[in-house]
């Protein structure tokens, strides 16, 4: 009679910090997880990154 796909809200993979997850499913929180893991790797490996160059900097530049 009902077809969950018409019924249900698209899943939002986008995530802000504290905000209310009463409305999300548990797929919806698996997607939300992987997605910030995600993030997190992103921004270690940039992190990894930059702290690599500032000790190229700070090697070039010792005297």
């Amino acid at each position: 009679m009902f077809d969950d796909a018409e019924t249900r809200k698209p899943s939002q993979t986008a995530h802000q910090i504290g905000q209310d997850l009463a409305a999300l499913s548990v797929s919806d929180l698996d997607e939300r997880i992987a997605a910030l893991h995600r993030e997190i790797a992103r921004l270690e490996e940039d992190k990894r990154r930059k702290q690599a160059s500032q000790e190229a900097a700070r090697a070039a530049f010792k005297f």
